[in-house]
């Protein structure tokens, strides 16, 4: 009995490290990316940057001189400081634009119940498989989702953040993330599958929303 609880705790020890280090990269660990270095983590920018279309060569996990123009060319379109170093203001903007570009890959997915994959989601197993997609560990319910991050008013809503809705019981019962422009998208029961809708103009949405957490500090 002893030799079993010691082989199911080094088991679960070793899940759990094995988790971590699954979501770990440079935006989660807060590493700085520069000129020279070579790292599982540069790795990870590199096939970020290659999704959103600014780097075309082959992800080396070394940081030379066609990664630092790659990042160079991203913080200029993006109104960053463009010296070629991925401090923590690059890293979240690059983790924002690929978390909204992970969850328009799924539109028109079934709506499951329940459903945390790719063959059917609801809105909470969304949100968290698109943020597992980036390496960022969240609840995988809605109210576990909504008591994360920091609280954000409606004025001040950016690209990424989770939207909340007290739909058909109290408290927070339905999830999207936002987009801009008055846009989030999310699994939504009543249209079937992943769509992407309107926040403050859809008056349905804008009557049962009850507020917003940014998830990426």
């Amino acid at each position: 009995m002893k030799k079993l609880l010691s082989v199911l705790v080094v088991f679960v020890f070793v899940l759990t490290a094995f988790g971590a280090t699954a979501l770990a990269d440079y935006y989660t660990g807060y590493t700085t990316l520069k000129y020279g270095m070579r790292s599982g983590e540069v790795t990870n920018l590199q096939n970020d940057l290659k999704n959103l279309g600014y780097f075309g060569s082959t992800s080396t996990g070394y940081f030379g001189s066609v990664t630092k123009q790659s990042v160079i060319a991203y913080q200029k379109n993006y109104g960053l400081y463009a010296d070629g170093i991925v401090g923590h203001a690059t890293a979240r903007s690059i983790k924002v634009e690929r978390i909204v570009q992970t969850g328009k890959w799924y539109l028109g997915v079934p709506y499951v119940f329940g459903g945390s994959t790719t063959k059917g989601f609801d809105c909470s197993g969304f949100t968290q498989y698109v943020m597992a997609q980036n390496r960022i560990s969240i609840p995988r319910t809605t109210e576990l989702q909504y008591g994360k991050g920091t609280s954000v008013s409606k004025s001040s809503l950016k690209k990424g953040d989770f939207v909340f809705f007290e739909t058909y019981k109290p408290g927070p019962s339905h999830v999207g993330i936002y987009l801009g422009s008055d846009k989030f998208i999310h699994a939504s029961s009543g249209a079937g599958k992943v769509i992407i809708s309107n926040l403050f103009s859809n008056t349905y949405y804008s009557q049962h929303y009850i507020g917003a957490r940014r998830m990426l500090p």
